[in-house]
């Protein structure tokens, strides 16, 4: 008998979960971002929220809820409803937080289920023309005549842009000191006044302002050369063998969120990544579409807490 009931209780489950599928999404679609407008994780959030919600005829709002390097919006996302809702865009400091922080108001690894990657988006060391340097060899060689001297803007404590400054002092054997703020925005207010030397930006929100000439490209992140700016070297080409770093930007629930949910949401980002309009749109902004299972991006997201972590700790970076 209780085998039976134990039994009847699942199929029931099932039947709900299958029920709550068929009719999703049936009301307004809440997608956070725990950084500020304009920043490159709004900037992806904005454009599948739009797409999805003229598929769906339903809205999806973006709720931009910025502090402590993401984690309020974070906290705010992992105590949400599992009902499939509620969204949360995040980018590689995800993964970071982890272990930049020693205590947070959530597991990184078991609070939230994986949806599907959404782009990657090389940063590009962007550095003010006040800056006695002309390529990365130069700004090297003088980082290391003047340790300590020159500074790199982030987007905040446990950014991406953070986390790859502090690879880059590693790998380049340099000390630049480090100048945390709230976003893209006030990092170029302070370069074009000539009062921070450089920042790695996402390519994204670079591109303006290094073909405006305001600022010199002189490296990108990641492995291959950007299809966006094809003639600025990688930062293994331009004199940093093995360096790599590859930001990532991707969309998770609460854990709970029924899979049947999860599996059409997923289809419909998978989706929605492939049409013509928004593939250009992202790739002209720099920014490469890529996608994945809910399964992948778990994997994915787990194995980037070990590798991102490892940099965290050998660089001495905490938000504590």
């Amino acid at each position: 008998m209780k085998t039976k009931y134990c039994l009847c209780i699942g199929l029931l489950a099932l039947a709900t979960s299958a029920m709550a599928a068929e009719n999703f999404p049936s009301r307004t679609v809440r997608f956070i971002v725990p950084f500020t407008p304009g920043s490159a994780t709004d900037v992806l959030a904005r454009t599948l929220g739009q797409k999805l919600g003229e598929q769906w005829n339903q809205q999806v709002v973006v709720d931009n809820r910025v502090g402590a390097g993401s984690v309020v919006g974070t906290d705010l996302a992992a105590k949400s409803a599992p009902d499939g809702y509620t969204w949360l865009m995040v980018s590689a400091s995800h993964a970071v937080n982890a272990t930049l922080y020693s205590k947070l108001p959530y597991d990184t690894a078991k609070d939230f289920s994986g949806v599907s990657l959404v782009a990657s988006i090389p940063n590009v060391l962007i550095v003010g023309t006040h800056v006695q340097a002309k390529t990365l060899k130069d700004l090297i060689a003088l980082a290391k005549a003047q340790p300590g001297k020159l500074n790199y803007a982030s987007a905040g404590i446990g950014s991406a842009s953070h986390l790859n400054g502090e690879l880059f002092n590693s790998m380049a054997g340099v000390k630049i000191v480090h100048i945390p703020f709230k976003g893209f925005p006030e990092e170029m207010t302070e370069i074009l006044a000539g009062r921070l030397e450089m920042t790695w930006a996402p390519q994204l929100l670079a591109l303006t302002q290094i073909k405006a000439g305001r600022v010199i490209p002189f490296a990108v992140s990641t492995a291959k050369r950007s299809s966006a700016l094809p003639e600025v070297p990688t930062a293994a080409e331009a004199g940093i063998p093995g360096f790599v770093f590859d930001p990532w930007f991707a969309v998770l629930v609460p854990v709970g969120v029924p899979r049947a949910i999860i599996d059409q949401i997923n289809g419909a980002i998978v989706k929605t990544l492939q049409l013509p309009d928004v593939k250009e749109r992202m790739m002209t902004a720099g920014a490469e579409p890529v996608s994945s299972t809910p399964q992948e991006l778990d994997r994915y997201i787990a194995s980037e807490i070990v590798k991102l972590g490892k940099i965290v700790k050998e660089s001495g970076a905490t938000a504590d």
